[in-house]
This record gives C-alpha cells, structure tokens and sequence, in this order.
C-alpha cells in the first residue's frame, strides 16, 4: 500500500433509499459478490471499496443507512463531509415512487449535499414491469430537481448484481475525495443525536 502511514484518497459515501429498495443487498453484493439473506437495517452498514479513478484508487467508504420511516429523520446526521449519494430506488415497487421522490427531493434541499453528486441505482431491473431508467429520470423530474449537481441513473440488480460496478465507479469518477477519515467523528455525533 505504499509508505507507512500513507492512506488513499478516501470519499465519503451515503447509500439512501426506501426500506425495501434494496440497498443493503446491493452493497453486499457488489463488495463480495454473493446474495445475502439481508434484514431490514436498523441503523446503518459502513463498507470500504478501493475503486480505480483516473488510474489511481480511491477507497470510497459507504455508509448504508436503514431507509425505515423512522430512520429517515436521521438521515441529515450523517450529510456533513459527504462527498456523494447513492439513491436507491425500487423500480418494480410503483406504489411507493411518489414516496422515494419525497424523500429525495428532501434529502437534496439539505445544505450539506448542496451540490453533491447523485447515482441513482434503479434497482430490481432483473423484475418484469421495472421502471426504466428513463422512466426513473422522468417520474423523479430528475432534470429539474438534479439541476444544480451531477448526476446518473444506473439500471441495476441487487440480486444479479447487473449494473452495481458501473455505478458505484460512475460515482467514484464524480467524487471530491479528502485524506481526512472521519468516520470516527460521524459515528461519534450520530450515538449523541440518537441520545438526545
């Protein structure tokens, strides 16, 4: 890995969407390549993926946080020195899209994520009546609501894993990345908010 004490550039990534999009089982998928038996996270999931970016790695440390109505409200603690979002929606669940639009576009109105690059992973593409992407980029109006940032729609399959390297390295070639580490910090501030 280089000199002792040298780190990669690291990028700090969110990886949000409903309960039930999927989220958990993609990230599991792309980061060992096996169909996990996931439960519904309560809380969150940190990954570490070393990813090429203009020949260089970077290692982008995702955190996957439960998409549960009452887990949303937490969601704002973990925006700060994000440096991208991963937006997973359920493209075969057409009953809750008007639900996941909500909560995006309230996701993206935050201050921290001002700016801040978007892959959505239009996930469960391997279902039969999957919204497609360009369906997911005119139901989301992600021209309009995406306009002031870079942004990407992936198709994908949590359970095939179709689709999830493309996306995971679209974002890593989007991303500001900073040698500061502060995931002890987030998990730090994320137990005093959760006490309070």
């Amino acid at each position: 890995m280089g000199l002792k004490g040298s780190k990669l550039p690291d990028a700090r990534i969110l990886l949000l969407g409903l309960d039930g999009a999927g989220k958990s089982t993609l990230l599991f998928k792309l980061k060992y390549n096996e169909l996990f038996q996931t439960a519904p996270t309560i809380g969150f999931n940190v990954e570490m993926m070393e990813l090429k970016r203009n020949r260089r790695k970077i290692t982008l440390t995702v955190w996957d946080v439960g998409g549960q109505e009452k887990m949303r409200t937490h969601w704002r603690n973990y925006y700060q020195d994000t440096a991208g979002l991963l937006f997973v929606v359920d493209c075969w669940d057409r009953r809750r899209l008007d639900e996941a639009k909500r909560e995006l576009e309230r996701v993206l109105k935050n201050e921290h994520l001002r700016g801040l690059p978007v892959v959505f992973l239009a996930n469960k593409q391997d279902k039969e009546g999957a919204l497609t992407a360009i369906e997911l980029t005119e139901t989301f109006n992600l021209r309009k609501t995406c306009s002031d940032r870079d942004w990407f729609v992936q198709p994908c399959s949590g359970k095939t894993g179709a689709g999830l390297p493309e996306g995971f390295r679209r974002l890593a070639h989007l991303v500001e990345t900073t040698s500061n580490n502060n995931i002890k910090e987030t998990v730090k501030n994320f137990r005093k908010s959760i006490k309070k």
